[in-house]
């Protein structure tokens, strides 16, 4: 939806205000893991500007939406709530995501949830997306990108800005930025309050969410120690379950979650069918130039978070929720006896808690000379989060319930440790070797109660969880860059990255069998030209994994599905860029990236059905051989035209994406279409008396109306009719918006 201009790119933006006069003289601000433009990989820098010039209210992945290689999801169909990134096709939970170097990727999941820090991008300096395995960084593996985000600078002079958008959809945000400048030569505090909204294009798909930023800082000519705080508050409905082809044309808009049935039929919704959740985030940032060369950086972490959600079931087995079955006594007319019928399934309010913490360090010594720049980094980090789940209503249940009632409850603990050393040595005018050589240690447990019934043990009980895990991964790195000159640039690079399963995989998994850990080795090579009205680049890519975990269709011993390793699959494309200054108000950027995403020998399952689509409980393994990885499109292509004349700022961006698969069969009935989206940007800036800046604008969102959907899955069953068996598919969707609009409103003083 929303987009973000390319490196390079001249989209023009609000006019600066002192904010943009920052310590920068005062701060060390060392990122270890950035890659800079003598570093092999291939990466996008977005600035302040761009951030700022796109942040009205939708979520941080829709900001990055235009990077070459990437995809955005919304479960609510308007980039507000649970939104979503992919990035070369690989999922958030292989995307490595860090803020001032400190790991954000939940460390089960390996996800990041945006829902959670809402408004971040407000309080950004800039961020670079790296494609590929990239530089050495803190937390989950890049396994096909990484994010790495800077928080704000401190201003050197008083500023405040107060903000505001509102649009389709009741989508609304409303932001306060204060700071203080710098206070007895070496002090500064800086503070920032966010509230965002929206009713979701989808029924009842609502989102509240509240977020906050602060930071307070000391600086000195060589040294600075900064601590800095953020968080959010979501609460969001559901939307977490997809529609039916069918219904894409009846009634798109519909969301299925909370329905109350009666019979088979909806007879209503729950209304509190919600995800609730608080996560605080601390920093605490030490940064020291020791001599010219030396600099040390290190910081400490702590993010807290506890949260829950709650579902409607209909018709749920007791025994699941470690519950007895109840007796409910009727009178029969006919007969004049009463009658006593043993109830085994009942619908019911469940429950989900999450009460986690991550704590931990990382640091940094780097060492830069004319010819060497160096790096030493690494960090320690731990992680506990305790799961658990309640029954809190269900209906006319004549047992004793407890109000609180708990089912389940396990416990899941995780440390990882990583140090690297990397460095970029000057050969011979412009041409530079670079290595970069880390090693990472987790250690994983999870114990208790799951949350499934295991219908296989006997006799039956909820599953039990017994994992106890140790990885050691070695990530070796290199490569050659050569600036030929001040246009033009040349690199090429090999890397290696592990990755641990994630918790998903272990409980869904077969209970004794854990999966593997996977591999991929990335080889990059590119091209850069840039002068003062052309920029153009190319960058080809071969990632080939080993023990890929994908969902393959199979099921488990209770009949969930898993992700199995796959040996052999991979991901190949080319990734081009180009960008024209056609006048001084004027600017076209382009990017495209073509892709070839296979798996070797791939073997797929699907459920088995009769003619009376009664369940068989057992599965078809089909022999697909090479194919198409879900959820990889071979092209996407972006387009921005930006305008900037006399504080008029409008930039026109378009998008197409190729056809997805929702699984790893390549029908098209299971697939996401083609679709082509077009967004409209325009605001104008001016200054009045006492006031530095007033920006007024308006983003369009899908200027023509496109329908698309860039989610889905696929649920195929193979029929059979006697000895012969038909596939038949029934995929679900999660809609997008049509066109809609935000405006929005900026006082900067």
């Amino acid at each position: 939806m929303t987009a973000v201009a390319l490196v390079g790119t001249g989209l023009a933006v609000m006019a600066q205000t002192s904010t943009a006069d920052t310590l920068a003289l005062k701060q060390v601000e060392v990122l270890a893991t950035r890659a800079t433009s003598n570093t092999p990989v291939a990466y996008t820098n977005i600035s302040k500007k761009q951030i700022e010039a796109t942040n009205h209210g939708l979520d941080m992945p829709f900001l990055l939406s235009t990077t070459p290689g990437v995809i955005t999801t919304s479960d609510a169909g308007a980039g507000v709530g649970y939104t979503s990134i992919r990035v070369r096709g690989t999922d958030a939970t292989r995307i490595n995501i860090t803020s001032n170097d400190i790991p954000m990727n939940d460390a089960e999941s390996h996800s990041i949830f945006w829902v959670n820090t809402p408004d971040l991008a407000s309080s950004l300096a800039d961020i670079q997306v790296q494609r590929g395995v990239g530089t050495s960084t803190n937390g989950a593996g890049a396994f096909g990108a990484s994010i790495n985000m800077r928080t704000q600078r401190f201003s050197a002079t008083p500023f405040a800005e107060v903000s505001g958008s509102f649009g389709s959809f009741n989508t609304h945000k409303e932001t306060v930025k204060v700071g203080s400048g710098l206070l007895g030569g070496h002090w500064a505090i800086e503070a920032r309050l966010s509230n965002i909204g929206s009713d979701g294009y989808r029924d009842r798909a609502t989102s509240a969410l509240k977020s906050y930023y602060a930071q307070a800082g000391y600086f000195s000519n060589n040294a600075s120690v900064r601590f800095i705080t953020f968080g959010g508050m979501e609460d969001t409905y559901h939307a977490w379950d997809g529609i039916s082809r069918d219904m894409l044309e009846t009634d798109r808009t519909y969301n299925p979650n909370g329905e109350i049935k009666r019979d088979g039929k909806v007879i209503g919704f729950y209304k509190d069918q919600k995800d609730i959740y608080k996560q605080y985030n601390y920093q605490l940032i030490w940064e020291q130039r020791i001599t010219p060369q030396w600099t040390w950086n290190l910081g400490l972490h702590y993010t807290d978070g506890y949260g829950y959600y709650q579902e409607y079931k209909n018709a749920r087995t007791l025994r699941e929720y470690g519950l007895e079955p109840y007796d409910v006594v009727t009178f029969d007319d006919q007969h004049d006896e009463y009658v006593v019928t043993t109830v085994k399934k009942s619908s019911l309010v469940r429950k989900k808690v999450l009460d986690s913490g991550f704590g931990g360090g990382v640091f940094s010594l780097r060492y830069g000379a004319d010819r060497l720049h160096a790096t030493l980094g690494g960090g320690f980090n731990r992680y506990v989060n305790d799961h658990s789940g309640n029954v809190i209503w269900v209906e006319n249940y004549s047992g004793p319930l407890d109000p609180n009632h708990e089912y389940y409850r396990n416990r899941a603990e995780k440390n990882d440790f990583n140090i690297y050393a990397k460095g970029n040595y000057t050969i011979w005018r412009g041409l530079s070797a670079y290595a970069d050589l880390q090693y990472r240690h987790i250690g994983y447990t999870i114990e208790g109660v799951n949350d499934k019934w295991d219908w296989t043990a006997s006799p039956e009980h909820m599953q039990t969880l017994d994992v106890d895990e140790t990885f050691d991964f070695f990530n070796p790195k290199a490569g050659l860059n050569w600036q030929i000159n001040a246009n033009h640039r040349t690199y090429a690079s090999f890397g290696v990255a592990h990755k641990e399963p994630t918790r998903n995989n272990y409980n869904d998994g077969p209970l004794t069998v854990h999966p593997k850990a996977e591999r991929l080795l990335d080889w990059e090579l590119g091209y850069a030209y840039s002068s003062g009205r052309w920029t153009a680049g190319i960058n080809l890519y071969y990632m080939k994994y080993k023990d890929q975990l994908v969902l393959n269709g199979k099921l488990n011993e209770i009949g969930e599905l898993m992700a199995e390793n796959v040996p052999d699959s991979y991901r190949a494309g080319i990734e081009l860029t180009a960008g024209v200054k056609i006048t001084n108000w004027l600017r076209w950027d382009v990017n495209g990236t073509l892709s070839r995403n296979r798996i070797k020998d791939y073997v797929g399952y699907v459920s088995n059905y009769d003619s009376d689509w009664n369940d068989l409980w057992s599965q078809t393994a089909i022999e697909k051989g090479n194919t198409t990885i879900a959820f990889s499109p071979s092209f996407i292509g972006n387009s921005i035209i930006s305008f900037n004349y006399k504080g008029f700022n409008a930039s026109f961006v378009s998008q197409f994406v190729s056809r997805q698969y929702l699984d790893n069969f390549e029908n098209k009935e299971d697939s996401l279409d083609p679709y082509f989206v077009n967004n409209l940007e325009a605001s104008y800036t001016f200054a009045l008396p006492h006031i530095k800046a007033i920006t007024a604008g308006v983003s369009i969102y899908n200027l023509f109306g496109e329908k698309y959907e860039t989610n889905g899955y696929s649920q195929t069953a193979a029929v059979y009719n006697g000895d012969s068996y038909t596939l038949v598919s029934s995929p679900m969707f999660y809609p997008m918006a049509g066109t809609n609009l935000l405006v929005h409103l900026t006082f900067k003083f």
